[in-house]
């Protein structure tokens, strides 16, 4: 492999935010799933989470796993349909979730601490987040709007709320941290991107390997 490509990779990995998720709960449109994938990868996001509570047809499911290869390439997507299973799994890896929720305590996106161990929790445009789903989360947020129609597409209110989250991990040194700075999490992470760069190369590497 070339040393570009290892240098780009390990660049990757400095910059993932191993602390900061997203859960997406009925997002159906694969375009929306593509797009919250492509800004995960762009602020330093290795995984996310998918939850179809409303017995979505398992062909729904391979549709969304299709969407966005490129960013799937290096943002793992977790799929689930059982909400206290997928919702266990988060709560055993980040500290606190945040729903997107109109509600009357629901505090604005720039006023979180968004520099701690968080999943952010985005429910779909037309029913937001069920019930079930907000019984996890430690407290809701909402993204200020100031027009005739307060709604926005939740692609467009992932991306920013992320950049928020990126913007205030910057403030901290939390990018950028050089290998020296590496947790266990960064060289799992760095071998894991090694392998599928190699794969995408040499498709028999798999076999090589073994």
């Amino acid at each position: 492999m070339e040393e570009a490509r290892i240098k780009r990779i390990e660049d990757t990995v400095s910059n993932r935010q191993l602390d900061l998720t997203v859960v997406l709960e009925n997002v159906h449109d694969p375009h929306n799933i593509s797009a919250v994938l492509r800004t995960c990868d762009s602020v330093g996001i290795r995984e996310i989470f998918v939850l179809y509570s409303d017995s979505t047809p398992i062909e729904k499911l391979e549709l969304g796993k299709k969407s966005s290869a490129g960013a799937r390439k290096w943002v793992d997507i977790h799929f689930y349909q059982d909400t206290k299973a997928c919702f266990e799994h988060v709560k055993s890896k980040y500290d606190k979730i945040y729903s997107t929720h109109l509600s009357k305590d629901a505090s604005s996106v720039y006023d979180l601490e968004l520099t701690q161990s968080v999943a952010l929790l985005f429910g779909n445009e037309h029913e937001g987040c069920s019930e079930e789903a907000l019984s996890y989360s430690e407290g809701n947020f909402i993204i200020p709007q100031h027009g005739m129609v307060r709604s926005l597409n939740i692609s467009v209110a992932c991306a920013i709320s992320l950049y928020e989250a990126q913007r205030q991990r910057l403030l901290k040194n939390k990018y950028n941290i050089g290998k020296e700075a590496w947790t266990k999490g960064h060289h799992k992470l760095n071998e894991v991107y090694l392998e599928r760069s190699l794969l995408r190369i040499d498709p028999e590497f798999s076999e090589k390997i073994k």
